[in-house]
């Protein structure tokens, strides 16, 4: 019936697109970055962080990495509350994407010291030694310039002060990048929300356990070496050669980390490897 009137069906089709069209796409534009989906933790990006998203952007860093906390339950037990739209009012663009052949990094920041993020960004490999991601140390040979980034940031409406324009100077790329990745979900006090406790005594299961000794030898190696060296000397990280931790101490601070001093929990390799490299650790010393 219908497709004997061609008009009558091209307007009653258009109508249907342009209600699908209002329902999935303009509708959602009013509903979110309103004031109730703003987050009051949430401050904009400094001049020197704005400046490490351009380049972020203008080197395809999101190219490999994505910026969101997916709702599902692992992301979630990970990394908190998945992602909300109060977390992305001053992306311009955002950052989300869908591909991931590097980590996401979208609660990166204070997860490791700058010291930690200068290294990996010269040599990525020196501190992942199994990543694929190039060499980025040049960017330490780029002087920012001040009076550029301050017209960019005119021109798109970013706030700033004169103070943050007058602290780029001597400053590079490496240094808003670096700057920018600390800013990366600092604002979410999501790790409260994923805080592992230790219930229990502790009792290590490898006490005398030579084969217990190389097997955290080796995960030191995957996992430590970067940060304190493969002589327990110390580098990023303190000395562990004869520090003064008994092996519940040890078994806490690797397996919980120190999230306000840059060291990442290591819950993630489960208790048995942790109390391996606990072992090593004391026959190290």
């Amino acid at each position: 019936m219908w497709e004997k009137k061609p008009v009558l069906l091209l307007i009653m089709a258009t109508g249907a697109i342009l209600v699908g069209t209002i329902i999935t796409m303009v509708l959602p534009f009013a509903w979110v970055n309103t004031e109730a989906d703003r987050i009051e933790s949430v401050t904009p990006y400094t001049a020197l962080q704005q400046e490490g998203r351009d380049i972020y952007i203008r080197d395809g860093c999101n190219n490999c990495h994505t910026q969101t906390v997916r709702p599902l339950v692992a992301e979630v037990i990970r990394y908190g509350d998945y992602s909300k739209s109060g977390e992305f009012v001053y992306d311009r663009p955002f950052l989300w994407g869908s591909k991931r052949t590097g980590p996401d990094l979208a609660r990166l920041g204070g997860k490791y010291p700058d010291e930690w993020h200068y290294k990996h960004m010269e040599s990525p490999r020196a501190m992942v030694p199994k990543t694929n991601m190039p060499d980025y140390g040049w960017l330490a040979d780029n002087q920012l310039n001040p009076q550029k980034i301050k017209r960019k940031m005119d021109v798109l409406g970013f706030p700033y002060t004169d103070d943050e324009i007058k602290a780029l100077a001597g400053k590079n790329e490496m240094d808003a990048i670096i700057a920018y990745m600390q800013k990366l979900g600092s604002d979410i006090p999501w790790r409260e929300a994923v805080e592992i406790t230790i219930v229990g005594d502790l009792q290590n299961p490898f006490k005398g356990d030579a084969a217990a000794v190389s097997a955290g030898k080796l995960l030191y190696m995957e996992n430590c070496a970067q940060c304190h060296a493969e002589d327990l000397s110390g580098d990023i990280g303190p000395e562990l050669d004869g520090a003064n931790y008994d092996e519940a101490e040890l078994f806490e601070l690797i397996y919980l980390g120190i999230p306000d001093g840059g060291m990442p929990p290591y819950s993630k390799l489960g208790a048995q490897k942790v109390w391996q490299m606990v072992n090593y650790l004391q026959e190290g010393q």
